[in-house]
């Protein structure tokens, strides 16, 4: 199987369109479909369901594209292992960052990086932790700076950077405002404010929720922290957040939460483990500050 091919094959997958894809990689449509007849012929297998509009996987093209996109990981790493033996570190370094973090300063780090290896592209994608968590997994990543409640992924290493609380946000005028603490169940039959639900901290507070058994009714989901909290000063619902977040400039008010509550937000450096984890990630993990946890 040439890699090539698998690299077509993965094109066509994710434009779900041969023109698209052939643009994408700078070649003819024609090279390009006759790549995919080729993988298909070796595999015994049609990879794509055709039609004149787009082109869906079957399930045999579902199966390969993970492990697709794993097989192109690994040899991309071990072209970069013989680089790194020749003293020259080299290709291509895809950094996942959820945003608001604000543990690491990742244009500073991203900048220093390339300053010390030229010779590698760089590229970031921003998005919430959950899907970031996945691209990993399948290859789609080198490494990513994700919020979780700090359990085990399968597949990749998470190493801590910073642990914190979450906390209650609320308007001024919310009853609980001036309380010195307030367990989950003190929240019963609140409305909520709350990020996304690919967001490592909405993540973490529907896990909470859950484990009290309280209900936890998200009315507005923003991707946003200063819309959060600003909507949460104007008494809209209001919020579980890192301790971080709520210490942000606005009119709300934050309470502590009660011993026990089970939510913890954690933010980690994560990269894949096995033969996908790329020496381009291992050498911008070195460059970063001291663990704080």
């Amino acid at each position: 199987m040439e890699l090539r091919h698998l690299e077509h094959f993965i094109a066509v997958a994710e434009q779900k369109h041969f023109t698209r894809a052939a643009e994408a990689m700078s070649i003819s449509q024609s090279g390009l479909s006759a790549s995919i007849r080729a993988l298909e012929r070796e595999l015994h297998a049609s990879l794509f369901v055709r039609n004149t509009r787009s082109v869906e996987l079957t399930e045999a093209g579902r199966a390969l594209l993970n492990e697709g996109r794993r097989t192109l990981a690994a040899a991309e790493a071990a072209k970069d292992a013989v680089a790194a033996v020749q003293g020259l570190l080299r290709g291509h370094l895809i950094v996942g960052l959820e945003q608001c973090l604000g543990v690491v300063d990742v244009p500073a780090l991203l900048a220093k990086f390339r300053s010390a290896y030229p010779g590698v592209e760089i590229e970031v994608r921003q998005a919430g932790s959950t899907p970031m968590l996945d691209e990993l997994a399948s290859g789609r990543l080198d490494v990513a700076f994700v919020a979780t409640a700090g359990d085990p992924v399968d597949g990749l290493d998470l190493r801590p950077l910073s642990r914190e609380s979450m906390v209650l946000v609320c308007s001024p005028d919310h009853r609980l405002a001036n309380a010195e603490e307030v367990g989950l169940d003190d929240l019963t039959g609140e409305s909520f404010v709350d990020f996304d639900r690919t967001w490592g901290a909405r993540a973490i507070s529907d896990r909470a929720f859950t484990a009290a058994g309280v209900a936890h009714p998200v009315t507005i989901e923003v991707n946003d922290v200063h819309t959060l909290l600003a909507l949460v000063a104007h008494d809209l619902g209001v919020s579980l957040v890192p301790e971080r977040i709520a210490a942000k400039r606005g009119d709300h008010r934050t309470v502590p939460l009660a011993a026990g509550s089970a939510a913890e937000w954690q933010v980690s450096v994560a990269v894949p483990t096995g033969p996908a984890a790329s020496l381009t990630a291992d050498a911008l993990i070195g460059m970063l500050p001291t663990t704080r946890t």
